[in-house]
């Protein structure tokens, strides 16, 4: 079964409580926490002081995405807000390996996400390295896109890639999953599936995410 990591991003920020506590008594696994700059990508989320503010609300796995350039400013700064694994962008990193090997250094899991248009064999020097793989199937900066279909074949070439290295990376796929694709994701090759609107969405969130849970 996938690991799940629902969206903050899509959430209600007017009743965030309550619905942090709701995916804290859900079969969600994971909390995946979308931060961005309105410079790598064209939207202003939330930064350090929400995630501290959503920690209260959970112990669960804190899955924060950087969807940032410089990132290596902030990295003991979301650590302390209670990170548990932050992933970077390939694109915004010209020093890629030195991002992964600070995030590791601050006991942190370390990931490495890549745009649509980005191919997967750009990962193949720093696979080995990593404990997720995160493929972008929308364009990154807004909830509520489309899934684009290609991302299907770029899952299965980072299965390759991982599998032939020997990396223990596990794979993550976030944008545009829902009941309906989610089982050709997984097939694909996908361990973690990040969903915003398919749960936010939904008129039984909790039941939604028991669904997703269960799909093999």
């Amino acid at each position: 079964m996938p690991i799940l990591a629902p969206s903050i991003l899509t959430a209600d920020f007017l009743h965030l409580e309550r619905d942090c506590k709701m995916l804290d008594e859900s079969k969600a696994d994971w909390f995946h926490l979308d931060v961005m700059d309105g410079r790598f990508v064209p939207n202003i989320s939330f930064g350090m002081s929400i995630i501290k503010q959503i920690r209260k609300t959970s112990a669960k796995f804190f899955d924060v995405h950087l969807m940032i350039l410089e990132p290596e400013k902030y990295v003991e700064e979301f650590k302390d807000a209670g990170a548990n694994s932050l992933t970077v962008h390939l694109e915004a990193c010209p020093h890629l390996h030195r991002n992964i090997q600070q995030i590791k250094s601050l006991g942190m899991n370390a990931g490495v996400a890549i745009n649509p248009a980005t191919p997967v064999f750009l990962l193949q020097d720093i696979i080995k390295d990593l404990d997720v793989a995160l493929v972008m199937s929308v364009n990154p900066g807004f909830g509520g896109q489309s899934f684009i279909h290609q991302s299907i074949q770029k899952i299965k070439e980072l299965r390759a890639l991982i599998n032939n290295s020997g990396s223990s990376a596990r794979i993550e796929v976030d944008g545009g999953i829902s009941l309906e694709n989610a089982g050709e994701i997984i097939k694909a090759g996908a361990e973690i599936l990040v969903t915003g609107s398919a749960v936010f969405g939904a008129e039984n969130p909790a039941e939604t995410i028991a669904t997703l849970t269960s799909v093999q």
